[in-house]
């Protein structure tokens, strides 16, 4: 049963006023693909364009799509975030990997924080290295591992 809809089929955001506050986490994962000889060799923690430091400011838009996520997914708690992370670094010289971890205690989990942490960060290099070229490619955005509520989860890859 999807629990977004109620028993006439229609959208509604699920009752968590029964459910216990426990201590929550969520780590999600996005790839971002570069053609072949578009980044310097010197990349390596960092990439510098004119618009600045780019991973730098990924986390900054990553942190602030998270603080927002219910607002842009019509159904998500309002939660309170007790931390945030972001870890950005090459995979090899044309793979950036994002990933993000949230951490609430609360009555409902952070999966939907943690994704949205990862893309729009994802998007934010996307953004700032679109210059460089349109070939640049977001892909495998995914939930890595959950903690806390019903039960937890660990993607096997």
């Amino acid at each position: 049963m999807l629990t977004h809809l109620d028993k006439k089929n229609r959208p509604q955001m699920v009752d968590i006023s029964e459910k216990k506050a426990t201590e929550r986490t969520a780590t999600a994962r996005a790839l971002v693909e570069f053609p072949s000889g578009l980044l310097p060799d010197e990349a390596k923690e960092e990439i510098q364009t004119k618009k600045g430091p780019v991973f730098q400011t990924a986390i900054i838009a990553g942190t602030q799509a998270i603080k927002r996520t219910a607002d842009l997914i019509p159904f998500c708690h309002p939660l309170p975030l007790d931390s945030i992370g972001f870890s950005i670094r090459f995979l090899n010289p044309t793979t950036i990997q994002v990933e993000c971890t949230v951490k609430t205690t609360h009555k409902t989990g952070v999966e939907m924080e943690a994704l949205t942490g990862v893309s729009v960060a994802a998007l934010t290099i996307y953004d700032m290295c679109k210059s460089l070229s349109h070939g640049i490619v977001i892909s495998e955005t995914r939930l890595l591992k959950k903690t806390g509520g019903k039960a937890d989860f660990c993607h096997e890859d």
